[in-house]
């Protein structure tokens, strides 16, 4: 697995505040449609429909939305980095500020779930997500992704 074909370095962003998760999903999907070309009420939907069977708030600050569309070839991201955490609804009950969504082919079910592992170990990594929390530079949050893959495959 490999960070550059899950995601794009324009669909990482650095946002001022998310007052909701709602909002949030729709500000994902806007950036989903801007660098994917997806619908965005497709994408929405999608992570609202996801949602609705348990939180993908993971713990230590990160949520990581995932849904199947139709329409799309391989596995897709949106990376955000909050500026103010948002409560989300997360196991552990802590607010959330990095935020990593995934959008798989309806039909993917391997590499779906190699997508879902990848980036769960990546931002399971403490010292990853203290320098991504320490940025608020799009291109060097792709970097710091991108290095930490390339880390953890030396």
């Amino acid at each position: 697995m490999d960070m550059s074909t899950l995601l794009n370095p324009k669909a990482v962003r650095f946002i001022a505040s998310a007052t909701s998760k709602k909002r949030l999903f729709q500000s994902i999907g806007e950036a989903a449609q801007s660098v994917y070309g997806l619908e965005t009420e497709t994408v929405i939907a999608a992570l609202q429909e996801r949602e609705t069977l348990g939180p993908t708030g993971v713990g230590h600050g990160v949520a990581v939305p995932h849904a199947r569309l139709d329409g799309i070839d391989r596995v897709l991201g949106v990376f955000f980095r909050l500026e103010k955490p948002l409560d989300y609804g997360s196991v552990d009950k802590a607010p959330v500020d990095l935020v990593f969504a995934l959008f798989a082919p309806r039909e993917a079910g391997v590499e779906h779930l190699k997508a879902l592992a990848f980036i769960s170990r990546t931002l399971r990594n403490a010292q990853i997500c203290e320098k991504l929390r320490a940025n608020d530079d799009p291109d060097k949050i792709f970097a710091i992704l991108s290095s930490a893959e390339a880390t953890k495959a030396a």
